[in-house]
């Protein structure tokens, strides 16, 4: 069988783009930029090229066909009308990468299946794959089109820590902070539930729903059944670094409101949402599926990773700024009201 990746080499996609270079009844063919060739396996043939060139990408793709397409970098309508006219006909089976963050919030039930409603009021980007949902099944339901819609919570792999309030370098500055003995922030009071799926397991549920004809049509959600704390998320990266965790909780609005990124649309259209997955459609869908990878075994992962990568630690001096006035601002808050 042969698949296309559109990407392959991020965050989720990479572990499915090794996983499946591995398993000899797969030919992968990836189509980027070619930013990022190193972590590719022997075996998968690379077509250089920017996807948003659509004519370039057709002229490549003339004479292939596929059992599966899966455009891992597409997050709006119009990047699905495009894929839409460079793969009608030309595919058994198009993935398209949605959010989980996508659905209803604030939530009516913690525990999520698929069928809880698509409603995100706070973050433009769940809208934007909410749009892009209800395309695709127009025209699988009009058409025929053969979508099956993957909804990942929050993934993350070794070259990734996950975490709710970070600047816009990535997560090395918290990790840094933690490191100096200072304080880290902790969006809320820390106790809503949160799921972490490391991306090998993510691999392992996305491939068993490639080139099955029972998930063609379907929207399924691949996550973790582990649920934890955002405290206790810090806690554990806290004790993979060897330090003691210093937390300052802050209220979402707080953060929202004196922070120049998007914190109102991240916290609000998801992380500061307890979320409990239900993942038997899944289970049903691809039986024997189990994430098997624990968060306490994830985190250290990535921990060590990023400290045995010195290319990775990127220092974000804005954002440490940021969380000393925030720390500062509370403490003098809290100093005014007890004054009284």
């Amino acid at each position: 069988m042969k698949a296309l990746f559109i990407g392959g080499t991020g965050t989720i996609s990479n572990s499915i783009t090794q996983q499946l270079a591995a398993d000899p009844n797969w030919e992968l063919v990836l189509l980027n930029r070619g930013s990022r060739t190193k972590d590719i396996p022997p075996g998968v043939r690379v077509i250089t090229a920017d996807i948003h060139q659509e004519e370039e990408v057709a002229a490549l793709l003339a004479d292939e066909r596929f059992d599966v397409v899966a455009d891992f970098i597409a997050f709006e309508p119009a990047h699905l009308e495009r894929d839409y006219r460079l793969f009608k006909g030309k595919t058994k089976q198009f993935f398209f990468i949605s959010s989980a963050s996508a659905y209803q919030k604030p939530l009516s039930d913690y525990r999520i299946t698929e069928g809880t409603p698509l409603a995100n009021p706070y973050w433009a980007y769940s809208r934007e794959k909410i749009a892009c949902e209800d395309y695709l099944m127009k025209l699988y339901r009009e058409e025929g089109f053969p979508v099956t819609i993957i909804r990942p919570s929050h993934t993350y792999a070794e070259r990734s820590i996950p975490l709710g309030v970070k600047g816009n370098h990535g997560p090395w500055q918290v990790a840094k902070r933690l490191l100096e003995g200072k304080p880290v922030i902790i969006h809320g009071d820390g106790t809503a539930l949160w799921t972490l799926t490391h991306s090998r397991d993510f691999a392992k549920g996305f491939i068993g729903l490639m080139g099955n004809l029972h998930a063609i049509g379907e929207a399924v959600q691949i996550t973790s059944d582990e649920s934890l704390t955002w405290n206790q998320i810090y806690s554990i990266l806290a004790d993979a670094l060897g330090v003691e965790l210093k937390a300052v909780h802050v209220t979402s609005d707080f953060l929202a409101d004196t922070w120049e990124g998007d914190f109102y649309g991240s916290l609000h259209g998801d992380k500061a949402n307890t979320v409990v997955f239900d993942n038997s459609k899944l289970k049903r869908l691809v039986p024997g599926f189990m994430a098997t990878t624990r968060a306490d075994q994830g985190l250290r992962e990535s921990v060590a990773h990023f400290l045995a990568h010195p290319e990775l630690q990127e220092e974000d001096p804005e954002f440490d700024a940021w969380c000393d006035r925030v720390i500062a601002a509370l403490a003098a808050a809290a100093d005014a009201v007890r004054a009284r």
